[in-house]
Order: C-alpha cells, then sequence, then structure tokens
C-alpha cells in the first residue's frame, strides 16, 4: 500500500485509519461486534476481501488482535482510536447535510441494536418489525440482548414501523420528534402504546450530539403528502 512518505505522525497515522472502510469497522469494533460476520454486517457494501484486507492491516499495527474464541477485539492502541471515531462524527454531524442518499437502512437499525442499552431489554420477547419501500428488518428484543434480523425470526410481531430510509434516519440521529414524524405521516406505528415508548427513547439515539428539541423543525407537509 502505497503510502505519504511523510515523517509526520498525522501522515503516518492516516495512512492507517483514513483507508476505505477502516473508520466503520473501527467504528462497529467500539460498538462491541467481535466477529467477521458482525463486523461485516455493519459495514454493508464491504466485501469479504476488503473487510478481511482491512482486519489484517488493523492487526499487522497492533490495533486489533485476535481473541481466544477467534473473533477480533481492541487492543490499547485501537482503544485509543474511540476518541477519534467520535472526533469525527461529530464534525460530520454539525458540518455535514444528512441527505436521502446517505440514509442506509440497514446501516440504521444496526447502529439502533448496538445503542440498545441493557436496562431497556424487556424481560419477555419482542419483535419489532421495520417496514420500508421494497424491503423489511426485524428488531428482536430479548433479555440477553438485541438482534437485527433480515428474515421473520419466526415468533409474533408486537409492533410494525412503516416508513422511508430517509425519516428513519433523521428518527434516529433526532432531526425530527417521534410525535412530529407521527403527525406528518412520514412514520406510522401500529401496536400497542406501551411499546411506543421505545421509539420515543431511541429518538435522536444515533446522534452525537442531538438538534436541540426547541429548534428541531416538525417535517414539512410536502413530506406526508410524498
Amino acid at each position: 500500500m502505497n503510502g505519504y512518505g511523510d515523517f509526520c505522525p498525522i501522515s503516518r497515522a492516516a495512512e492507517v485509519f483514513a483507508t476505505r472502510w477502516t473508520p466503520i469497522i473501527l467504528r462497529n469494533l467500539h460498538l462491541g461486534c467481535r466477529t467477521f460476520s458482525e463486523l461485516r454486517e455493519g459495514a454493508p457494501g464491504i466485501s469479504r476481501t476488503v473487510l478481511t484486507q482491512r482486519l489484517r492491516l488493523l492487526e499487522h499495527h497492533g490495533i486489533i488482535e485476535r481473541d481466544p474464541q477467534g473473533g477480533y477485539a481492541l487492543t490499547a492502541a485501537g482503544e485509543e482510536l474511540g476518541p477519534v471515531c467520535d472526533a469525527l462524527g461529530m464534525w460530520g454531524e454539525r458540518w455535514l447535510e444528512l441527505d436521502a442518499q446517505r440514509c442506509d437502512p440497514a446501516g440504521v437499525i444496526f447502529v439502533l441494536a448496538r445503542k440498545v442499552s441493557p436496562d431497556e431489554l424487556p424481560a419477555a420477547r419482542v419483535v419489532l418489525r421495520f417496514e420500508l419501500p421494497g424491503e423489511r428488518y426485524w428488531l428482536l428484543l430479548q433479555p440477553t440482548g438485541a438482534e437485527v434480523c433480515r428474515k421473520p425470526p419466526g415468533f409474533d410481531e408486537d409492533l410494525v414501523v412503516r416508513t422511508t430510509p430517509e425519516w428513519l434516519a433523521k428518527w434516529f440521529t433526532g432531526h425530527v420528534r417521534f410525535g412530529d414524524a407521527l403527525s406528518a405521516r412520514v412514520m406510522e406505528v401500529d401496536g400497542p402504546l406501551e411499546l411506543h415508548r421505545l421509539l420515543v427513547a431511541w429518538n435522536g439515539r444515533g446522534s452525537y450530539e442531538p438538534p436541540d428539541p426547541s429548534v428541531v423543525a416538525a417535517p414539512p407537509a410536502a413530506a406526508a403528502a410524498a
């Protein structure tokens, strides 16, 4: 791999961190992914070959290591990249627009599952279905954890959320209030009201710095019509 040939530590670090897909892989490791399959699931679009190459690069530089179960674990050097990932995310959130072309629902639901806190897990199984144009995802909540399914998990569905990739991402990053999304009909929810609290709690969960509720605008009327 060609490098900058520069003594500067920024240049040397960028040769590792700034390769395509590497920040996403590191993000997923910091979210708790450990296996090859989990890392690939959290990086929609990456090929097995590229993921293998990036993992070898990170292992070569001592950023990750293999764990006794055959998965991957962050080393001390890898743990120290957590604030770097956070800083990059906060910068992107502050200065770059969230446009419809960058709202992959698979990525949103993957991160959502990883950010469900242990105290939000139910005593009994709960199944949510996210229905988007042409695709469906299931979020399985159990006392042992949260899991994303691309096929029906074989259990009764407790809550169904219908929306578009754009509004799913805007809800998760706090660019629209849950109540406003329902009022504008850019999100529709079928299920018991007591489960709506999950969607309220997760509203803005995917943001580093959720927008100030006092300045978050409601969806325009045109969005509801669309």
